[in-house]
């Protein structure tokens, strides 16, 4: 396994966000490296052992989840968002902009119960080199609006600050399994319908 551990290692990744107005303005308002958590090797191993999946499509990174919680000290022990959202209707609802789906986590090396994410279209994901690919998140004016806590009706809005990368199911399992590969915290955001949010995220090894 040496070899793959050195693979692992250099993986990096870098997370841009920036605000889409409808006059075209585009505003930068997140620009740094990401973090590669230890989910990236749990599934890569299983891919480089032949020991989960047979299907390549099992391995992409094709998922995303949004939090409102966080984590300024996260490593790469973590596997999972420190308060993503658990809803369909949080992401904008099913019939909203977004692609969603529920499926199992696997946290810390079990499983658990269902957890909502979002899809990351085939078309969003762009080889940038033979190195690196970008995963365009597009979260347009109609979806992720004016996010409220779980509790009494006129909760404060809540401000969107973290955002993950998954990677579908590494282990072949039925139902998917997914497990966090990417993290990364950023400046508070409150999504509204004036602007559009794009995340591009390249991960380059």
């Amino acid at each position: 396994m040496g070899n793959f551990n050195d693979y692992y290692r250099n993986i990096t990744g870098h997370l841009q966000i920036a605000k889409q107005f409808p006059s075209g303005e585009e505003e930068i308002i997140f620009d740094d490296h990401n973090v590669i958590v230890s989910g990236m090797s749990v599934g890569l191993s299983y891919l480089f052992t032949a020991s989960g999946s047979d299907s390549i499509v099992d391995y992409q990174l094709s998922r995303f989840q949004l939090g409102v919680s966080g984590n300024d000290t996260a490593g790469s022990g973590i596997y999972q968002m420190s308060a993503n959202l658990s809803s369909f209707n949080e992401y904008g609802g099913a019939a909203g902009p977004l692609r969603l789906v529920s499926s199992i986590q696997i946290k810390n090396g079990n499983t658990t119960t269902m957890e909502v994410f979002a899809q990351i279209p085939h078309s969003h994901v762009t080889r940038i080199n033979d190195t690196s690919v970008r995963y365009t998140i597009i979260l347009d004016r109609d979806a992720v609006n004016n996010v409220r806590p779980v509790g009494p009706a006129g909760s404060a809005t809540l401000a969107l600050n973290e955002i993950g990368l998954f990677m579908k199911n590494p282990r072949g399992g039925l139902p998917t399994q997914t497990i966090l590969v990417a993290y990364r915290k950023f400046s508070d955001i409150i999504k509204t319908s004036d602007f559009t949010l794009v995340f591009r995220w390249t991960i380059n090894w």
